[in-house]
């Protein structure tokens, strides 16, 4: 049996615990809201929000195991991997992920420390342990993905000011197979406590919606809690898909859940989802990422030329209609403060 400390003691603020990563690797539930909690995180929004989540987590070495990003708050499951040396090579390439259209000055500079890098340079020295200050540790993870979004929401919203309402809660997660996985189900089970979707499958924005919509990265953090590294992601989905509804389905006193009698449907499927539910989704996911990428787009596009028009008028695409949701399920709320895992 596992336990989640709690994330304060008598309301003073509690000094974050993280695993020397040097020593070994370790998983972090992280979790931040918006300032006074205010619903900000349109659509667009959140799909900027999970781009820059990848780009920033193949930056910084961390691996995201699952994710929910929610109208007010977003929730992350990371894993911190053991720090291992790290090429000039690969500096490079995950500065190249960072910073993937460069400006003139920032392209010219990478050009001295290419140079410098060849012959160890001082210049190229400093810049070098400067990246690896932001590798391998959730902190610099989690600085940077608040920032960069902050920067792109109040350019694209006009406004300026904090985005965020505090620092991030972080917990620290046993590595084992069954605690990841309640985690991760309390993360993925988010949009369907909040009647977004009868199941979660069907979210856009979380990382089991993204595996099942067949994205390599997403499917590859849901790995990490499948029994064998060698697990076939269809077998890695089904065991998952049972844990999800398993944990969704526990009625507790005066609390909602997910209706057991779909619990006991996904048991007798075993888990497995129909190859046409699975294209179905597929098929969504990639129609509202064009969508919705271009939303993104166009919604910063918009921002530019309304400062440079004085050009007030709210314009957007046209939204693609949803699949219908099947299976009448109710809202699960979420592990308190401090909470125990069987």
């Amino acid at each position: 049996m596992g336990l989640i400390l709690p994330l304060s003691f008598g309301g003073m603020r509690q000094a974050r615990i993280k695993v020397d990563s040097s020593q070994r690797a370790a998983v972090y539930h992280v979790m931040t809201r918006t300032v006074n909690g205010e619903h900000m995180l349109d659509d667009p929004a959140k799909e900027m929000l999970r781009k820059q989540m990848w780009q920033i987590a193949d930056y910084c070495g961390v691996k995201v195991i699952t994710y929910a990003i929610m109208a007010n708050h977003f929730h992350v499951l990371v894993r911190v991997p053991q720090k291992q040396p790290v090429s000039d090579k690969e500096l490079l390439r995950r500065y190249a992920v960072l910073y993937p259209k460069p400006t003139k000055y920032q392209t010219a500079r990478l050009e001295v420390i290419r140079s410098q890098l060849a012959t160890d340079g001082p210049e190229a020295t400093a810049w070098r342990d400067r990246q690896l200050a932001l590798m391998g540790d959730i902190s610099p993870f989690m600085k940077l993905l608040k920032q960069r979004f902050s920067v792109w929401f109040n350019r694209t919203h006009d406004r300026f000011g904090t985005l965020w309402a505090e620092r991030f809660k972080s917990v620290l997660v046993e590595g084992r197979i069954g605690i990841l996985r309640t985690m991760a189900a309390y993360i993925d089970l988010n949009a369907v406590r909040a009647s977004l979707v009868t199941d979660p499958k069907d979210y856009r924005f979380c990382g089991y919606g993204e595996a099942v919509a067949g994205n390599p990265r997403a499917r590859a953090g849901l790995a990490v809690l499948a029994e064998r590294r060698d697990c076939p992601w269809r077998s890695t989905q089904s065991h998952y898909r049972q844990t999800l509804f398993g944990k969704g389905s526990a009625a507790k006193l005066n609390k909602a859940h997910l209706a057991p009698e779909q619990f006991q449907q996904v048991i007798r499927e075993r888990g497995r989802l129909p190859l046409a539910l699975v294209l179905r989704c597929r098929v969504r996911y990639f129609t509202d990422g064009a969508v919705l990428g271009s939303q993104a787009f166009v919604q910063e596009q918009l921002a530019v030329y309304r400062r440079k028009t004085g050009q007030r008028k709210h314009t957007s695409p046209r939204q693609v209609p949803a699949i219908s949701d099947w299976g009448d399920l109710n809202t699960l709320r979420g592990l308190r403060r401090s909470a125990v895992i069987p």
